[in-house]
């Protein structure tokens, strides 16, 4: 087994851990391949419509479906051309599945994820709050059907072990503001 490298260089694991977490995003770069079908091997990038195209598969609605899903519906489709296809996807880079981390906090900035990512896991990839971060007034950002929501976080709850259910699970295109 082997893995991938996205574009900043960050270790994916191989598509097999990926099939039952990854949610494929717009951006993404899938690495497909057929056994046996030198012809139908390509690197195909999602759209930003959450589709992609795939020789004898045709669009596939993409966005939000598992490694092992996606594989599932294109081994389905290339059946009516190859008898017993053997599908293969790896995520060769994440262009998606990213959350942002800003205010203050030691490294602000954007971070791909593979794997379901909480609020406390994102501010610690961020390297914490500073010392001078209202940590009881953080709050997520989300976009939903176009709509902006803020979801409030009080990090002294949780860290006390009490409130957490607000120690939600991250979205692609979640930021986290710490004031």
């Amino acid at each position: 087994m082997s893995a991938h490298a996205d574009e900043a260089g960050a270790r994916l694991p191989d598509s097999l851990a990926l099939a039952d977490e990854y949610r494929v995003q717009p951006g993404d770069v899938l690495e497909v391949s057929v056994w046996k079908e030198q012809e139908l091997e390509a690197d195909v990038l999602v759209r930003s419509d959450g589709g992609l195209s795939f020789p004898l598969v045709g669009d596939v609605a993409a966005r939000g479906k598992t490694i092992g899903t996606l594989r599932g519906e294109m081994t389905e489709r290339l059946k009516r051309y190859i008898p017993n296809p053997v599908v293969s996807i790896a995520v060769k880079a994440i262009g998606g599945n990213r959350i942002y981390v800003i205010g203050k906090v030691q490294r602000p900035g954007e971070f791909p994820f593979v794997r379901p990512l909480d609020v406390m896991q994102a501010l610690s990839l961020a390297g914490g709050a500073t010392s001078f971060a209202a940590l009881n007034d953080i709050v997520i950002l989300r976009r939903d059907d176009g709509r902006l929501r803020a979801i409030p976080f009080r990090y002294g709850e949780v860290e006390r072990g009490r409130e957490l259910t607000q120690n939600i699970v991250l979205q692609s295109g979640d930021t986290v503001v710490v004031p």
